[in-house]
């Protein structure tokens, strides 16, 4: 039955599909083409460029799969988050502003693939290729888990089928993606990623207040285990623990070799832009790390034992919809605090779809199938490319064998991490670094961690972007060493690049 709850969601997607149309027109009328399309043409506001890679990077999984770690196992999950957060203030001081600069002078490249070729004044484009095929398999898996998020809740709020709620949803992202590209992204990204932290915020804080009241009572009857607000997830240093800590802060290796998120950094208009993004950027990931955080503890007191193990992502879920249920104001601040999770969900998606649709038609369709293709029809392929892979994100999480939300986030984000990380902060850092050596590192990172994950990840513990992103590190390292000097312009370039413009 709709009801204002439903209708708090409705408006919310009629918003982002709004923005979708809003920059589809606009994009009618300009000339920015390619560039426009999948880089905004460098025009993005500090805040804006800020809070969309936030939102682009904190799935849904911040929403449910940490809060919902956090309540059922307690305080040794909270690694994840200091990881994130430390990986996320590094990316911004260290890597954000001298890519931008960089990306610029190699011949204003406006893909990840595209800066990686031309930073080395190469002709070869084996390395765009083995990027793009790389961004497309990993976008496939990291879109999927949003699907799921979006088919979770509907089913859990409205009593949607999953399959149907995941077809809307995929329909939805598909089509403001479609017609604004990264400009329509960007900015719905600013408010999802509005909605996401006055939600983290809000929820928490009413919760505490409710448990306050005399005759408040939790759910079900609340068991606290022996570790359970023990860092050290086994109560004691052991390999066990020590995995865990690892793990946490092999997530935030992820930042350096997040194309979604680096593509960001090369958007921003300025340097002054790109200052004002690093201090927002930092604060709004360190208030909603924080906050999913507290999220999971409160609910652990609010809920008891309410959710059982498979259940427990949907804390956030149980918990707002105990608190505002009753009239239609309330049920309307409850769609508008669940649909936080729906703008996790989508900003997330939207962002993977358009990074890997950018990818394949600027790196393989036009280098190799069409030198001479327009700017009309490079942004019409990219269009098909975004809903090729959104078919194949459906079919992946509709799959019996989907491990699931945390699962697909983990697997994607590792492969991204493990393969590109390394050789992107080699790149910005190390005059001496060659392009076999790119080649090399991003291979090794991809294979490594595969791997890892298909036959080590469950006996050891130990999350695959870790062993991954070290061997991708010293392999570069050694085939750089072992291979010639870069030429001077290559060197050059690389001096030019250090320069902080004025712009």
């Amino acid at each position: 039955m709709f009801n204002t709850e439903a209708l708090a969601f409705v408006l919310y997607l009629c918003l982002v599909v709004g923005i979708g149309i809003y920059f589809f027109v606009k994009g009618k009328s300009g000339s920015e083409g390619e560039k426009g399309y999948f880089l905004g043409g460098r025009q993005m506001k500090g805040m804006v460029a800020a809070l969309s890679a936030g939102a682009s990077d904190m799935s849904a999984w911040v929403l449910m799969g940490l809060p919902g770690s956090i309540y059922l196992y307690g305080m040794g999950q909270v690694w994840i988050s200091v990881g994130l957060l430390l990986g996320t203030i590094c990316a911004w001081v260290f890597v954000a502003p001298r890519l931008r600069r960089f990306s610029i002078r190699a011949n204003d490249a406006i893909t990840i693939p595209q800066y990686l070729t031309n930073r080395f004044l190469s002709d070869s484009k084996a390395l765009q290729i083995i990027c793009a095929v790389i961004f497309m398999v990993a976008y496939c898996v990291y879109a999927a888990s949003s699907i799921v998020a979006c088919g979770s809740l509907f089913n859990q709020v409205f009593g949607m089928d999953k399959s149907v709620a995941m077809i809307g949803a995929t329909v939805i992202i598909l089509l403001y993606t479609f017609l604004g590209g990264f400009n329509a992204v960007c900015w719905t990204d600013f408010f999802q990623g509005l909605l996401m932290l006055m939600a983290l915020m809000a929820v928490p804080i009413v919760a505490a207040i409710f448990m306050g009241n005399a005759g408040f009572a939790p759910l079900a009857a609340v068991e606290t285990s022996e570790n359970y607000y023990n860092l050290l997830s086994s109560g004691k240093f052991d390999w066990k623990s020590m995995a865990d800590i690892l793990s946490g802060f092999g997530w935030g290796l992820g930042y350096m070799g997040m194309p979604h998120i680096l593509i960001r950094y090369m958007s921003i208009k300025s340097e002054a832009e790109m200052k004002k993004s690093r201090v927002i950027g930092s604060i709004w990931t360190t208030i909603i790390l924080g906050m999913a955080t507290v999220v999971g503890l409160v609910g652990h007191e609010f809920l008891g034992t309410a959710l059982p193990e498979g259940e427990q992502s949907l804390v956030f879920i149980t918990m707002v919809r105990t608190i505002f249920s009753g009239n239609g104001v309330l049920l309307f601040i409850a769609g508008i605090l669940l649909s936080a999770i729906l703008a996790a969900s989508m900003s997330t998606a939207d962002s993977q779809l358009l990074a890997s649709s950018s990818a394949f038609s600027s790196d393989v369709y036009k280098p190799i199938f069409r030198k001479d293709a327009s700017d009309k029809e490079m942004l019409w392929a990219g269009r098909i490319v975004v809903a090729i892979i959104a078919v194949v994100a459906f079919f992946i999480a509709s799959s019996p064998y989907c491990g699931g939300i945390m699962a697909l986030v983990e697997c994607a984000w590792g492969a991204f991490g493990a393969a590109f990380g390394p050789t992107i902060v080699l790149s910005l850092f190390w005059k001496r670094f060659t392009y076999k050596g790119a080649i090399a590192g991003i291979v090794s990172g991809f294979l490594v961690d595969a791997l890892w994950y298909a036959f080590l990840s469950t006996p050891t513990g130990l999350y695959e972007i870790v062993p991954g992103f070290i061997v991708s590190l010293i392999v570069a390292v050694i085939v750089t060493l072992c291979d010639k000097e870069p030429s001077k312009e290559v060197q050059d370039l690389f001096e030019e690049s250090q320069k902080e413009t004025h712009d």
